[in-house]
């Protein structure tokens, strides 16, 4: 799910071919002026008023800009929406500027100011590292060099060769040598890996598992063509959330004694990643469900004091790691902008990444990209339940292109280095490797590798949890390759034959695709047992649980006290029957009270994937009766190889139009329900046996978001919750009725 600018990009393709401008535009903006406060250069009344005879130096300061000394509170504000978002949009600088009285290019530059400020401590603080660095090797060749010339040869007496040096001598030169290329690594930025080239063992790993694209006749012309998607610029990220924990609390490394360590550590991470992603048999085993499962006993004596030992396991962890391969409709600089752009990274995996952080920047990066870029986060990842705990980190994550133009991107937590309470999920290296292919696509490796205490997870989800299925690298994989199709159709300057109804034109189209993108990242935020988007939770029973917010000056939401109910459940049929009954219009009045028997007509079909369940609609609810209103509902389906999503939301007929016609969909009120279906192995071990080879039934979520009262500062009342309460269980009952009944 992306930043809605995007779809604005005319031209697919040249996002693959050329830099973006809003990106060297940015570039050029912090390159600018850098004195604190923010210039004036509106003369002054005084300065209209003078007159010829005021020329000469008296006039030239009379001229001389003036600067703004920003207040305190003006400055506490800044800096606070700084550390969530340095580069804010026009929107975000408009909506600041008038909450601190303060012009917008005054806050345009103080970011740019800060952000230089910033970009010039970070430097600092690189060339002091680089500085120590080069002491110690200096000292180090010093004394190496001393002991060499004092060498002799035990049997003639002469000088020593090399071939005749004591093994621990000839490992002190290896070891030299290996420090002169970290120095290496580490000049121009804070971290630089240095390593064998890993080309071949890649193309190996690929080889070992061939992966099959699955492309449909007409695909390509269907989506651009080869390279006919990108991740650029400005893909936002959901607003900041409360009600966090102790490892999302936004703090900064100010610590400088750790800095060096992150370094270190960062680096022996990423040569642990290639290793684990270019190694084959023993090392990855294939589960029943296909799926490259990690062999601990040999990974343990791979890395037997590397940093993914397992200090943990006294205190009821369990490792969890798998692999993943695919080709991606992306290139690989896009794709690396996603993953260390916090922004774009919790944007396009909302259904994984529930909140995320940048703490610290050690390194920015070279050359105008992510090599070398060296991050301090912390991240809450999510499954689509309030019955499965939410997993917290507290992390490096660390960026490089290596030699042979493979990029590779790694994450390793940072527990022993945070003053907190103890964390129930600590991440070994992880990450994934990318390399670039003809066709302007990306082959992906994606590696999770994790050790976990999930002894929260409820009974019904411990099967799916067990397998990888639900926090494993199957799931990032299908979820990154599911958004770059959205993207693809997305940015579309045709409209598709496969596209059906009231749709005329080009712009309304994508218009309706943004209001969609919204409408999920919105449902992604109440579905999971995350806290951490400005709810609070006023009951968490074992059947339901029930939240509520504040919606204040919120264009993209009704004003008011909202209601979120989730409660999750299982049913007796495989995942995909379940998905094509619940986004069917035929089956809809079956199940959804809403629609009080009507008959419910699709107007609009936008499809945004290869599967032909992966599609946005907009569906016409006809009242049962003349005492009835119709009613318009916009609802976007998605399913992929670990799980679907049908999500709904009810839309006014007059801002629908609007949007049709191609207007701004931002401004149209959405209060986003559906569901969550995941797939589920123990069907016949429940009490009920299921025929279908591979299925033991579907693990369903169901969401409600509702306006309970117009006023936000009203109170809740109980009969609200029970009345939410009472929908949702009547619903619950309905679907399943529904499911089991019908074939589809």
């Amino acid at each position: 799910m992306f930043n809605s600018d995007l779809y604005e990009n005319p031209n697919m393709f040249d996002m693959f071919q050329r830099p973006s401008d809003s990106d060297q535009t940015e570039r050029d903006d912090d390159n600018n002026d850098t004195k604190s406060g923010t210039e004036v250069d509106a003369p002054s009344a005084d300065d209209d008023n003078q007159g010829p005879a005021s020329s000469g130096p008296s006039r030239r300061r009379a001229k001389r800009k003036r600067y703004h000394r920003h207040t305190q509170r003006q400055i506490q504000e800044m800096e606070a929406l700084f550390k969530e978002c340095p580069h804010p949009d026009d929107k975000q600088r408009k909506q600041l500027s008038r909450e601190l009285g303060l012009d917008p290019l005054q806050v345009k530059f103080w970011f740019q100011n800060k952000r230089t400020q910033l970009k010039a401590q970070t430097e600092r603080h690189e060339n002091g590292l680089l500085k120590a660095e080069n002491e110690k090797l200096r000292a180090e060749n010093h004394r190496y060099k001393e002991a060499l010339n004092n060498a002799s040869c035990p049997t003639c007496g002469g000088p020593a060769a090399l071939g005749e040096m004591s093994f621990e001598e000839q490992h002190l030169r290896l070891e030299n040598a290996r420090l002169r290329e970290e120095i290496e690594r580490i000049s121009g930025v804070t971290a630089k890996y240095v390593g064998k080239p890993i080309g071949p063992s890649f193309s190996r790993f690929a080889d070992r598992a061939p992966i099959s694209f699955g492309t449909q006749p007409g695909f390509l012309g269907e989506y651009g063509g080869p390279g006919g998607a990108a991740g650029g610029p400005g893909v936002g990220a959901g607003g900041p959330g409360g009600g966090l924990g102790e490892v999302l609390r936004p703090v900064s490394v100010t610590n400088e004694a750790d800095k060096p360590l992150i370094v270190e550590l960062a680096v022996t991470a990423m040569e642990e990643l290639i290793r684990m992603a270019q190694s084959g048999e023993p090392l990855w085993v294939t589960d029943e469900n296909s799926i490259d499962v990690l062999n601990e006993n040999e990974y343990l004596r791979i890395f037997p004091r590397g940093i993914g030992s397992k200090p943990f396991a006294n205190l009821g962890f369990r490792s969890e790691a798998s692999r993943e391969a695919a080709v991606i409709i992306m290139n690989p600089v896009n794709l690396v902008e996603i993953l260390m752009d916090v922004n774009q990274w919790s944007t396009v995996f909302c259904g994984i990444v529930s909140r995320a952080m940048t703490l610290d920047v050690l390194s920015t990066g070279v050359a105008g990209n992510y090599n070398g870029a060296l991050q301090v986060m912390t991240a809450e990842f999510q499954l689509p339940s309030p019955l499965v705990p939410t997993r917290e980190n507290y992390f490096a994550r660390y960026c490089k292109r290596h030699h042979d133009g493979i990029w590779a991107v790694v994450d390793v937590s940072l527990d022993n280095l945070r003053h907190a309470p103890f964390t129930r999920c600590r991440r070994r290296p992880s990450g994934c490797l990318i390399q670039e292919l003809p066709n302007g696509y990306s082959k992906v490796i994606w590696v999770e590798n994790v050790e976990v205490d999930d002894r929260g997870v409820s009974d019904i989800y411990k099967t799916l949890v067990n397998t990888s299925l639900a926090f494993g690298a199957k799931r990032w994989v299908a979820t990154l390759d599911r958004q770059c199709e959205r993207l693809a159709s997305a940015m579309a300057n045709n409209i598709p034959a496969g596209d059906l109804g009231v749709l005329n034109s080009s712009d309304g189209r994508k218009s309706i695709l943004k209001l969609a993108e919204r409408m999920v990242n919105s449902f992604c935020t109440g579905v999971g047992a995350s806290t951490a988007h400005a709810w609070t939770t006023l009951t968490g029973s074992d059947e339901i649980r029930v939240m509520t917010r504040k919606s204040i000056d919120d264009p993209g939401r009704p004003p008011g006290i909202v209601l979120s109910a989730a409660t999750s459940f299982w049913v007796a049929v495989p995942p995909r029957k379940a998905f094509n009954i619940l986004r069917s219009e035929k089956f809809r009045s079956e199940w959804d009270i809403l629609s009080n028997g009507g008959v419910v007509d699709e107007m609009a079909h936008i499809a945004n994937g290869r599967d032909p369940g992966n599609c946005v609609s907009l569906l016409r609810v006809n009242g049962a009766n003349a005492s009835q209103s119709n009613m318009l509902i916009l609802q976007e389906s998605s399913n992929d190889a670990t799980g679907s999503y049908v999500i709904y939301a009810p839309v006014d007929f007059a801002a629908m139009n609007i949007v049709l016609n191609g207007g701004d969909p931002d401004y149209v009120a959405l209060l986003p329900s559906g569901f969550a279906i995941l797939p589920d192995r123990e069907g016949p071990n429940r009490g009920i046996g299921i025929t279908e080879i591979g299925s033991g039934g579907s693990l369903v979520t169901l969401a409600f978001q509702i306006l309970v009262d117009s006023a936000p500062n009203s109170k809740i009342s109980v009969g609200s919750v029970a009345t939410v309460n009472s929908l949702i269980k009547c619903t619950l009952e309905r679907i399943r009725t529904a499911v089991m009944c019908n074939d589809a």
